[in-house]
């Protein structure tokens, strides 16, 4: 589809990507002493806060107040730590402390105040205190350091005119630099552009991460099959690797040996790679979605939120469950894309949409596949899409009516998500299994089908022992 870009003359949205850092033994130790600094800045603020709580007076939790005590730290307190960097630092934790007493106060008492102490906190820099020239980046640190440049494991998305931000940050034992810009919102040819006339509803889920279903009996399936068997074999690989260090692990108070540490930073590296592939499989379902919406020029999206679920007590296997379902972040990152695409996403009330029948509104009892089956009607459907489908109808913030008629999808098309997962191939088995020979597995492998479809199984025997009249049951030598 044509599209043209004008930036001048258009909305802005901030985009963040993440890039990977290659640097040698003597730039590492920097990095990491950098995060460190920031972790001391973190609990300097921390222990502040406590002894005026223990004189009982207000504690020092906005942005400026906390400046003017880095300020009367002087230079040199936090090694190669510069201002910009520490003062990232309290703007997190006064921004961490309004938005917990934002929600004391309207009542959810589950929130806490930033007390933990962190071992390496992120940086951030802003626009005019870093410098990138091709893959190299320039990190600042404090006056009289030497300069810290890093080399980037890949070109950066965006040009350099749009970069505002960076941010230095540990995941999993490697160094990864956030890089955030401003990039105009798309920009469609006449005729091109999405309609806000035509609205499509969205189920979230976690066999279907996004049911969509739209105007002219169209619909859109991404399938999460293989996101769910990550986080399975994932969780399977920790529990095995928990019970095989068991006998080693040290006691409480006791310091680990030189093998506990080798675990435990294997252990990081396994949670790191899973968590990126996880995010990168989220990522490419919600591009999935935004890609299908453009062609079909839908202008509005009703996202159905299910995050009220959250609060529900159901045991623990299922809650497990639900937190690796990630809703929060599924609706992040399927609007970002759509704002930048140009289109609109509004939350609405889903409850009872997986469970009411769209042709006469009767109560369906939970169906155990994909499939919904009304008793009363006899109407039957794709369980994620007549979710959708009566998601679209409903309008932000209205409760569960359903005001028009509810339009079924007749076209579906499918889509998997997460295709660089283990396992997410055509052969769909995770190659940490052992093979089916290594398992004891009889007889040789199946070849693949040809193009025709023609099955290459050995044709079965049947076993008939009817005779027909004057055959003889044996045959004379």
């Amino acid at each position: 589809m044509p599209r043209r870009r004008d930036p001048a003359a258009l909305r802005v949205v901030h985009r963040t990507a993440r890039v990977a850092l290659r640097v040698t033994s003597g730039q590492r130790r920097r990095c990491f002493g950098l995060l460190r600094s920031a972790g001391n800045v973190w609990a300097c603020v921390l222990e502040i806060n406590a002894w005026r709580r223990r004189r009982r007076d207000a504690p020092l939790t906005g942005y400026q107040e906390l400046c003017r005590e880095l300020a009367a730290s002087g230079p040199g307190t936090f090694a190669e730590l510069d201002s910009v960097g520490a003062r990232s630092v309290l703007r997190c934790f006064s921004d961490a402390w309004f938005a917990a007493a934002k929600r004391r106060k309207a009542g959810d008492l589950s929130a806490r105040f930033p007390r933990r102490r962190r071992a390496l906190m992120p940086l951030r820099w802003h626009h005019g205190t870093f410098t990138i020239d091709g893959r190299r980046v320039r990190i600042p640190t404090s006056r009289g350091t030497p300069p810290l440049w890093v080399r980037l494991a890949r070109d950066l998305p965006y040009p350099l005119e749009q970069i505002r931000s960076i941010t230095l940050l540990c995941e999993g034992s490697r160094l990864f630099l956030d890089v955030t810009a401003e990039v105009p919102v798309t920009v469609y040819a006449p005729g091109c552009e999405p309609d806000p006339q035509r609205v499509a509803g969205v189920d979230l889920g976690i066999i279907h991460p996004y049911a969509v279903a739209g105007p002219n009996g169209k619909g859109l399936l991404v399938s999460g099959r293989a996101i769910r068997a990550e986080h399975r074999m994932h969780l399977a690989d920790t529990k095995a690797r928990r019970r095989a260090v068991s006998r080693r692990a040290p006691r409480p108070g006791e310091k680990g040996s030189r093998r506990w540490r080798q675990y435990r930073r294997r252990a990081r590296q396994a949670e790191g790679r899973h968590r990126r592939r996880i995010r990168q499989a989220q990522h490419e379902a919600a591009r999935t979605v935004i890609s299908w919406t453009v062609r079909q020029r839908i202008g509005v999206l009703h996202v159905g939120d299910p995050r009220g679920v959250l609060d529900l007590p159901a045991g623990r296997r299922h809650n497990l469950r639900l937190r690796q379902w990630q809703i929060g972040r599924l609706i992040q990152v399927l609007t970002d894309k759509a704002t930048l695409a140009g289109i609109t996403v509004r939350l609405v009330n889903e409850r009872g949409t997986s469970s009411t029948c769209p042709a006469c509104q009767q109560r369906v009892p939970k169906p155990r596949g994909r499939t919904l089956s009304c008793p009363h009607c006899h109407f039957s459907g794709h369980r994620d899409l007549v979710a959708a489908a009566t998601i679209a109808t409903r309008t932000p913030g209205g409760g569960p009516t359903t005001p028009t008629a509810v339009v079924l999808p007749q076209v579906i098309t499918h889509r998997r998500a997460g295709r660089h997962l283990p396992g997410a191939g055509q052969s769909r088995r995770d190659p940490r299994r052992p093979p089916m020979a290594a398992r004891g597995s009889v007889g040789p492998r199946r070849p693949a089908p040809p193009p025709d479809g023609e099955s290459l199984a050995h044709p079965a025997r049947i076993h008939n022992n009817h005779r027909k009249p004057g055959e003889r049951s044996w045959t004379p030598h």
